[in-house]
């Protein structure tokens, strides 16, 4: 009785909400980022030099509330190129200090909900340097943001952000009710780097009011320090490029094609990611973004010039109809899963400039990925793999990715996790996504050292083809640190960039003697045997005792319900 059950509430909660998203289904908010190509040359500079360089205030949505001529700021570099995913912006509610007063009695509301519970966001994006032989990754993240929990003992409520409202006629009123309650003690902001032969940087401050974001794009930034104190006049703000580079001593500012940080912190090995946990280093990057690849169909690279610099005639391909895609389904627009992903970016150029511990490295149009996650915690235990660097094969990219997650409902009787993966290849052009409600997956993984995928999407909709990734590494990898659900920041995790990788994708075609599909006869693979030495691999969470071997399927509730959209569309047709 209790799978129906938990069937019929699952459905009667999230019927309407299918129903209601139809319209709209997987596609971006209609104050989105064009992403675009440009033909005049100019890719460095994102508004026009008349306007002043000043940093701008924004809202709780991500817009600027000050000069209307700093929405310059959001505009692309080029156009044409739509291709920013769902999910691009944040999911958290900053701390801020804003100046709406409607923005403060939600601060209050949101430290006396009993609903206030752990939350964790995190950006990761991965510069891949063949030139160099090396790889860099970039991870940011925000923990328990504005999150104040119940205290056994009267603690001093004087914040950051309550010094600045301290004026505030909701001061004495914050002050009394949320007596007997303490900021979150996982509270953090952090800046995480891999650099060359996977060594490892950290920075972070538990003042999370230092932290941004936009609702609907990607922007987010964190100054851990000022190089004049004066210049913090308590505005959380985005600034130009310029600005930002006259003014801030540490910390990091993400825009949509622009990328700068300033990291002055140390590599950990003394226990933690906080102030004088490991020996000092310092790392600097300042490099402009152009996407390529989101997560759906894209122009191939063939279409727009290829790795030809910016501006040359070729580029101007439009994305329209290339809809971009939830990684995890339509349901990953509604707290239903534990945790989130999305790819947000699964292939990019990157144009710029790195120095790392005193060494600088100088890249034109290097391959670029980025992802995020969103949630109480990460999963329990999962692998993942990436790669968009392959010998020979300039337009390809894939990511695959799987573990435990929690179901909705898991309070209720029955099964409270499952475990899912998936296989998402861009190549020329195309979109090859191989994931449980359209096909199946299997996957051994050690350890370390070795990851094995193999997939099949059956999807009588679609195309119908398989995949086969194997990546395997020699090297110890590095410890990394990922959100946990009851210590915060904690090693959690392996990784390396620095995996072989060999990747085949096949089309399929019915067998009515089988009765099942088969790689299509006689016709060449899509991809054959394609390798690099740069795929990203990581193994988390655990216990990994021994091989993880497991055969993806969805349960066939949640299966039907992700699918409901699709098939809602097709028979409208």
């Amino acid at each position: 009785m209790a799978r129906p059950l938990t069937f019929v509430l699952i459905l009667a909660r999230l019927l309407p909400l299918a129903i209601s998203f139809l319209p709209a289904i997987q596609k971006t908010h209609k104050d989105q980022i064009i992403y675009a190509l440009r033909s005049d040359g100019i890719h460095t500079k994102y508004i026009n030099t008349t306007v002043a360089a000043t940093p701008y205030q924004i809202d709780e949505y991500g817009r600027p509330t000050d000069d209307p001529s700093h929405r310059n700021l959001l505009a692309s570099p080029w156009t044409g190129m739509n291709l920013q995913t769902p999910h691009s912006g944040r999911k958290f509610q900053p701390t801020l200090p804003y100046k709406s007063k409607h923005s403060r009695i939600r601060s209050l509301f949101n430290k006396l909900s009993r609903n206030n519970r752990r939350f964790t966001e995190g950006w990761y994006y991965r510069l891949t340097l063949p030139t160099y032989n090396e790889s860099f990754v970039f991870i940011f993240s925000i923990e328990d943001a504005g999150r104040y929990v119940h205290s056994n003992h009267l603690t001093n409520m004087r914040t950051d952000v309550d010094v600045r409202a301290q004026k505030s006629k909701l001061s004495r009123l914050r002050k009394l009710l949320c007596r007997g309650k303490a900021k979150s003690p996982l509270t953090l902001a952090c800046m995480q780097l891999l650099g060359p032969q996977d060594t490892y940087l950290c920075q972070s401050d538990v003042d999370d009011t230092k932290f941004w974001g936009w609702k609907y794009a990607q922007g987010l930034g964190c100054t851990f320090e000022w190089k004049d104190p004066a210049s913090n006049d308590g505005r959380i703000a985005a600034m130009l490029p310029e600005e930002w580079r006259e003014k801030v001593q540490a910390g990091f500012q993400i825009l949509p094609f622009h990328f700068q940080g300033r990291l002055d912190g140390h590599d950990g090995s003394l226990g933690g990611v906080k102030a004088q946990q490991g020996v000092a280093g310092t790392a600097e990057y300042d490099f402009t973004i152009r996407p390529v690849a989101g997560w759906g169909n894209y122009p191939p690279l063939s279409s727009i010039g290829g790795l030809d610099k910016y501006g040359t005639a070729e580029y101007g391909a439009s994305t329209n109809g290339n809809t971009q895609y939830s990684t995890a389904g339509w349901l990953a627009n509604y707290p239903v899963f534990e945790p989130h992903w999305q790819i947000t970016m699964s292939n990019a150029r990157a144009s710029g400039s790195l120095n790392w511990n005193g060494s600088t490295y100088v890249f034109e149009d290097a391959p670029f990925y980025g992802e995020k996650n969103w949630g109480g915690a990460f999963p329990t235990k999962w692998y993942w793999a990436q790669c968009n660097s392959f010998n020979n094969h300039p337009d390809l990219a894939f990511t695959a990715g799987g573990g435990i997650r929690q179901l909705p409902f898991s309070f209720l009787p029955g099964k409270k996790t499952e475990t899912l993966g998936l296989i998402g290849i861009h190549h020329n052009g195309t979109f090859y996504e191989i994931v449980p409600w359209t096909g199946e997956m299997d996957w051994k993984v050690w350890p370390w050292g070795k990851w094995e995928f193999r997939g099949r999407c059956t999807d009588t909709n679609g195309m119908q083809f398989e995949a086969e990734v194997v990546a395997s590494t020699d090297l110890p990898g590095v410890l990394l640190r990922a959100p946990t659900k009851d210590e915060g920041m904690q090693y959690f995790c392996r990784d390396s960039g620095f995996g072989h990788v060999t990747l085949s994708l096949w089309y399929l075609e019915w067998d009515g003697e089988t009765g099942d599909f088969v790689r299509t006869r006689g016709q060449d693979p899509i991809i054959d045997r394609a390798q690099s030495g740069q795929c990203a691999v990581e193994v988390g969470g655990g216990p990994w005792w021994d091989v993880w071997t497991v055969s993806s399927k969805m349960s066939r509730p949640l299966k039907w319900m992700v699918r409901l959209p699709y098939i809602i569309r097709n028979s409208l047709k």
